[in-house]
This record gives C-alpha cells, structure tokens and sequence, in this order.
C-alpha cells in the first residue's frame, strides 16, 4: 500500500472508530441533558403556569441503565421542581445486551421517589405489553406492568383521563393504550383515542395526552393542547437534526422534539435508555422538561 493510501485511509477509519467508541461506550451510558420546551399552545389558558417533567424509555438493564443512574436520574428530576411528573413507557430492557435482570418491582419502587404537587402519571409503551407474556397470548390487559405500578401507587391511564386542579384551575391529563401493544406483523395496539377523550367533553378545561408512540399524534384534535410521546429515542443516531432509522411510520416528522402542525403541539422526549442495541450518537439521554404558560 502506497503511503498516501495509507494515510487517506486513517483519516476515514479512525474518526469512524473513534464515532463508533463514543456512540458505544460514553453516550449511552455516562451522558445525561436535560431538554426544556416551551409550547404555547392556543388552547392553553394564558399566564397558567405549570412544569412538567417527562421521563421516556428507560430501558432498565445493566450496564447502560443500572438502578443506582436511575436514582440519580429521579434526583436530578425531582430538583427541576416539577408540577406534574409523567413516565412515557418502555421500563424495561429486552434486548441481548443487557448483564443482569432487574425486578420490575425494584425499577417501579425507585420510580416512586418520584413527587410532584400534581402526582406522577404513567402510560405503558410496547415494550412494556411485550415482556407479558400472558397479555400477549390473551391480546388484552391488564398486564403485570399494571399491577406493580397500583402497587407503588402509581396510576397508568389506560384510555383513560382523570381532571386536575392547578391554581385554581382544571385540566385533564389523558393517557393513551400503547399504539403497538401486541407482537405480530401488524403490531395491533390497546389504544383507542375516541374513549381516551370522551371524558373531555364534559367541559372546555386544558388537556394534555400522554401517548408512548408519536404516531397517533396526526389524528389528535385541536381540543388536546398538548401531547407527550417517547418511543422514537430520537432515532438513537441523529446528525444534524437527522435520523437515519426511526421507529416511527412518519420517518423524521415525528422523531424528536417540539413539533407544531396545524396549532396543535407535541413534544417528543430522546429517551433515556436504549432499544435493540445500547448504541447512541447524537442524542444523549434526556429528561425532558416541559414548560407551559
């Protein structure tokens, strides 16, 4: 090999190997930002004020995500002083990378330092319904993801909204079934948007929708100010503001971040752990941090 070739060909292989290192063995795994947006929704009640911080696939599963950075995790997020806390689904690993099992009632109790003056609030991702096997083979719920939650005193809104009342004024929090619940070609889901909403027909109040898949967020009305998804993790790779591989029908339309369509807002977090391959460049683990009014 003629000497020019040789250094041509280092000056391709090691800045990819040194991007392969960094996306393999510091991002996913000693990175942490915490991202703020700022939606003004038309819908949302002028100089109401409220913070939400939204915590996205975990992904819990040594050595990536180990119980003790996911205490450090709740610290850091209960330091933001939020008003709402909400968990977007997607616990707990499942891919082959991961060391050691952890017991979804050790991953939930930590959860459960958690507080908020509005409580915390959690939907189910499809992860969540996969790890079930019996959910699976019954194609319903509830699943053991449910039951451990209730347990620690965590409510799942499943389809369901309940009302909350922040200075001095009422709004819904609505959590929508997993869009992908049950494995199979088509990946059928538990959601139904229409029975989600029907609560807030009886008054005009704010409403914010937690959904794990982004996907719905086209069919979502004006009616919902603002809508919470993960399940994307920023495509896990993502340069300049593109992501080659997202795990969503709409590509890059819905892979990160505050997007606005047609007056209708929606948030997506990046994620804290990882799906499929503990691999991430270009967007670090976040805790989202939501701030309305």
């Amino acid at each position: 090999m003629r000497r020019r070739d040789f250094l041509l060909g280092g000056g391709v292989l090691a800045p990819t190997a040194a991007a392969a290192g960094y996306a393999t063995g510091v991002e996913p795994y000693f990175r942490l930002v915490e991202t703020h947006w700022h939606p003004r929704p038309a819908t949302w009640p002028e100089g109401l004020k409220l913070r939400i911080v939204a915590l996205a696939d975990i992904h819990m599963g040594p050595p990536q995500m180990t119980p003790d950075r996911l205490r450090r995790i709740v610290r850091q997020s209960l330091a933001l002083a939020p008003d709402l806390v909400v968990l977007l689904g997607d616990y707990k690993a499942d891919h082959p990378y991961v060391s050691r099992d952890v017991y979804t009632g050790d991953i939930i109790a930590i959860l459960s330092q958690l507080q908020a003056p509005l409580g915390v609030w959690a939907v189910l991702g499809n992860h969540d319904w996969w790890l079930d096997r019996h959910a699976q083979a019954r194609r319903g719920g509830p699943t053991f993801w449910h039951a451990a939650f209730d347990r620690d005193g965590i409510p799942v809104l499943e389809n369901a909204a309940v009302k909350l009342r922040h200075r001095g004024q009422d709004l819904w929090l609505a959590g929508l079934g997993s869009q992908q619940a049950f494995r199979g070609a088509a990946r059928p889901g538990h959601h139904d948007l229409a029975a989600t909403l029907a609560p807030l027909a009886d008054d005009d109040a704010p409403a914010i929708l937690l959904a794990h898949e982004p996907d719905i967020f086209p069919k979502v009305p004006q009616r919902v100010a603002l809508t919470l998804s993960g399940h994307t993790h920023g495509g896990q790779v993502r340069v300049l503001g593109y992501s080659p591989l997202v795990t969503s029908g709409y590509g890059n339309r819905f892979a990160y971040g505050h997007i606005i369509e047609h007056g209708r807002h929606l948030c997506v977090s990046g994620g804290l752990g990882c799906s499929r391959v503990p691999l991430r460049f270009g967007v670090p683990p976040e805790i989202m941090v939501v701030d309305l009014g």
